[in-house]
């Protein structure tokens, strides 16, 4: 009798390195959020860097609906729903904070009056180029908001995102193939697998998670990518 072929896959090699959590990535950002800055945190992932910044570091946080000096957010059962940022997520407010009309934080957002901008982004290219708020899907953001002003408005723009797509395509690319937010805006990236700098020479490490290496990073992300 005649053995059965094996045809099954070979098992894949086990991976030495361990994605960054969501609020993984939000505190590598509030590392670099320095003393007496003004930042706005767009909608989604960059939220979670209110929650990251040290107690005793004076860092202004700015939403655009209307609110300078806002805090983490608010303990579950203790929401202000009339308190929200610009994702309609509850908020808390520091002593010294403010509300104000919206068009107020449209003028600071396009007068130059924000230090940084922490974006998401569903493409950067190499060039620093920022496309964040349309794939053409059915359910896709259905315009860019306040994004084009931060990203062009902002004195720098971080963008956080994960690495790579749900279909492991590279959300690095030598040019945006979405509707642009702005060109040549954004100065670091901050993903689950790096923390990634846009240079005049293209893409740059400036460190990755644990076991992964410099040769592997630039296998995922597609492009070549300059020494930490």
């Amino acid at each position: 009798m005649s053995a059965v072929p094996d045809t099954s896959k070979p098992a894949a090699p086990a991976r030495s390195w361990k994605p960054r959590s969501r609020d993984a990535i939000a505190a590598r950002v509030a590392q670099d959020i320095p003393e007496g800055a003004y930042v706005n945190l767009g909608i989604g992932l960059p939220t979670l860097v209110a929650n990251h910044l040290p107690p005793g570091k004076e860092i202004f946080l700015h939403s655009e609906n209307g609110i300078l000096g806002m805090g983490p957010a608010p303990a579950q059962g203790e929401e202000d729903w009339d308190l929200i940022n610009a994702g309609k997520q509850p908020v808390t407010l520091l002593t010294g904070g403010a509300y104000f009309h919206h068009a107020d934080s449209f003028a600071m957002m396009r007068g130059g009056h924000l230090d940084i901008c922490v974006l998401g982004a569903f493409q950067v290219s190499e060039k620093g180029d920022l496309a964040n708020w349309h794939t053409g899907a059915p359910d896709a953001i259905p315009a860019v908001g306040g994004a084009m002003d931060l990203a062009v408005g902002a004195k720098k723009v971080f963008v956080m995102m994960e690495h790579l797509t749900k279909g492991g395509e590279s959300k690095f690319v030598r040019e945006c193939s979405y509707p642009l937010t702005g060109v040549g805006v954004v100065a670091r990236v901050y993903t689950d697998l790096a923390t990634i700098d846009i240079t005049p020479q293209g893409f740059k490490a400036v460190d990755m998670v644990e076991g992964l290496s410099l040769e592997e990073l630039t296998r995922l992300t597609g492009l070549p990518l300059g020494k930490p």
